[in-house]
């Protein structure tokens, strides 16, 4: 692969960090193969010598799987970028595993569609890479998960075999559903090269409201009552706490057009009919504020207006890694307890911590937990694990509802899964990967 491999130690920098430069990893080669049969000759020459190899897309992860651990020869998926095909009566995309998210969302909406997942990464996090952890996002209420929507996919195997299950069928109940082996795996069981997606169109109409309320009882109320009022309509439900919007602000530039409330929430609508979609809107909007749900509000209907709104919930991540030293837990709770973890970890944490905050998919039971300090304390580490994962898993919650696992959470994984599971998960790993060099010490603990 001529000008395709790189060994200079300037360059291979920020391929061996994650994006939190919380994680770093000491490889000597940058490996970027433009199709599925490089990739396969790539490996199949790692298997046979025992090289490990750490798949690597945007680098977005927030667990510290995408980079090596130590010096594990880095496959980038960044040539692998070209659309295959796009099916403008079904919906269907194929491409491969590199392709931007935002550029695939482009893309579409000049055909009348959409990716089905939306990021505040989507500017550089790679299809491949989204897949490969089960990324959640900011459309999984509507459109469901990434499990639902990849239609196929085809991987390369750690002996370098080809698995070429890319199907572009609705239905196909031939055999085992191979693909949801790799959805999620995070590039320890074969590495994703090309993706079969399935796509909605693109909403006529679009409606975004920016809500303050006064307590999370409120906020789980106003979702509760929201949902029976705007039905199919709704898109997005997005809770954020107080400190969530100072932080925006102080470190970003951002503008707050409400003052005052303990919570806020990002609701979206999306529809075919614009007026249809405001009536209900309204009619929601009403009953929330005469109820006393709601105390203040905006409303977006111009492109330019949502997308300031949205950026107020999107780069809130970008925020707290300018407070400080963070510390990211990335839960699923049923909704009754969600904000109870963050209030408890104040009250445990106390000056220890700068600052403690809550957002994430209300919707979806999905907490963003987020610890800043002014730098990296091992005492304060130590107060907050495990401490939060054995409070998760009281509740029957998960330690990782959409970040994945990765170097950074893999020890933790028996506070979600029985020891039964993790067990079969180590053989699926040993089937398909025996000699262990895709992507090790992510995701499972070391077997017994």
């Amino acid at each position: 692969m001529p000008g395709r491999a790189c060994s200079d130690p300037e360059e291979l920098k920020s391929f061996n960090v994650d994006w939190l430069k919380s994680v770093r990893g000491c490889s000597e080669l940058l490996l970027k193969p433009k199709t599925a049969a490089e990739v396969s000759q790539i490996l199949r020459y790692c298997h046979e010598r025992n090289l490990a190899v750490s798949p690597q897309g945007g680098n977005t992860g927030l667990v510290g799987g995408s980079v090596p651990v130590f010096d594990e020869i880095i496959l980038s998926t960044a040539l692998m970028n070209q659309i295959i095909s796009f099916d403008p009566v079904s919906g269907i995309l194929v491409c491969q595993a590199g392709c931007i998210l935002g550029k695939l969302n482009e893309y579409l909406e000049e055909r009348g569609f959409i990716m089905p997942l939306d990021l505040g990464a989507k500017g550089s996090c790679h299809i491949g890479g989204n897949v490969a952890t089960n990324a959640g996002g900011l459309r999984l209420l509507r459109y469901g998960s990434l499990r639902g929507t990849v239609l196929g996919l085809e991987v390369v195997l750690a002996d370098g075999t080809v698995l070429d299950c890319l199907a572009s069928l609705r239905k196909d109940n031939t055999g085992y559903d191979l693909k949801q082996l790799f959805i999620g795996s995070e590039g320890t069981l074969g590495v994703i090269t090309a993706v079969s997606i399935l796509c909605p169109q693109k909403p006529k109409a679009v409606n975004l409201a920016f809500l303050g309320c006064q307590d999370f009882s409120r906020v789980q109320e106003t979702f509760t009552t929201c949902r029976a009022m705007l039905g199919e309509i709704l898109s997005a439900f997005e809770f954020m706490d107080e400190k969530c919007m100072e932080l925006v602000e102080k470190h970003l530039g951002l503008s707050n057009p409400l003052r005052g409330s303990p919570f806020y929430v990002l609701i979206e609508t999306s529809g075919s009919n614009s007026s249809h979609d405001e009536e209900k809107l309204n009619s929601f909007l009403e009953q929330a504020m005469t109820s006393g749900l709601v105390t203040d509000g905006t409303v977006a209907v111009d492109d330019k207006k949502i997308k300031t709104l949205w950026s107020l919930r999107e780069r809130i991540t970008e925020a707290l890694t300018r407070d400080g030293c963070v510390y990211k837990y990335d839960i699923s709770l049923p909704v009754g307890k969600l904000y109870d973890l963050v209030t408890d970890m104040r009250a445990r944490l106390g000056q220890s911590a700068k600052n403690v905050v809550g957002y994430g998919h209300l919707g979806d039971g999905n907490l963003h937990l987020n610890i800043t300090a002014e730098s990296y304390s091992h005492s304060l580490l130590d107060a907050i694990e495990p401490y939060v994962y054995e409070w998760t898993a009281r509740y029957n919650g998960s330690i990782s509802a959409e970040h994945g696992l990765g170097f950074k959470k893999k020890q933790f994984i028996q506070y979600s899964k029985p020891n039964e599971a993790v067990f079969l998960m180590q053989r699926f790993k040993a089937m398909l990967d025996p000699k262990g060099i895709l992507n090790p010490y992510k995701t499972l603990p070391s077997s017994p």
